[in-house]
């Protein structure tokens, strides 16, 4: 298996033998449960569909996902995301899947949403240098410059950095070192910081580069 689901807890701190503090990210890491696996001969491609098993229960259930859980002989769960795995790996529907599949000194990428800024101008959302605020200017210290060319082309391009809606992106910290794996609690501890809030959905899978 590659990966899990899980919520960011918060962030606390370790001490090492020696004595070094170490910065850890807590993530309650499943329990998940197999809801579907997707092979090369039905669906083209090897995966499988994880559910994240929580205390709360899913609000609204439509009758197609209820027959699709209904199927797997699993509880309806508020999140299911696909992880890959290989043709070899037999994972089936209503099998669980826990923290245990990683352990101390593991390397893991972790994927979750960073928290929503609201509308931001350039100089927060881009680092844009500020204009001089004397000499008639004061009024425009934090406004942009030029965005584009004037007659050709004659608009301004697409992509070009302006004021807007900042954060709630995918993002992806790479490399962490699992320092902490708690299987009576289905903790796992990171070093370094996840993206997104507490209580933020987060996906962890083994690190693609080390």
């Amino acid at each position: 298996m590659e990966g899990i689901l899980g919520r960011k807890l918060g962030i606390t701190q370790i001490f090492t033998e020696d004595g070094a503090t170490v910065p850890v990210t807590v993530v309650e890491a499943g329990p998940c449960v197999v809801v579907a696996r997707r092979t090369t001969d039905r669906d083209g491609y090897e995966a499988v569909q994880l559910g994240l098993v929580e205390a709360r229960p899913p609000r609204r259930v439509t009758k197609p996902q209820q027959g699709h859980f209904k199927k797997a002989g699993v509880t309806p769960t508020r999140r299911v995301v696909e992880f890959a795995v290989t043709a070899d790996e037999t994972w089936n529907p209503g099998d669980q899947v826990k923290v245990t599949i990683f352990q101390e000194k593991d390397y893991v990428d972790v994927v979750g949403t960073s928290k929503g800024k609201g509308f931001a101008g350039v100089v927060k959302k881009y680092h844009f240098k500020g204009h001089h605020a004397t000499h008639g200017t004061s009024d425009r210290v934090r406004a942009p410059g030029s965005s584009g060319s004037t007659t050709t082309p004659g608009r301004v391009y697409k992509g070009t950095r302006r004021a807007g809606h900042m954060g709630m992106d995918r993002v992806t910290a790479q490399g962490l070192k699992v320092v902490l794996v708690d299987t009576e609690r289905n903790l796992l501890g990171v070093h370094g910081a996840v993206p997104g809030p507490k209580g933020g959905l987060v996906m962890i899978k083994d690190a693609r580069k080390q």
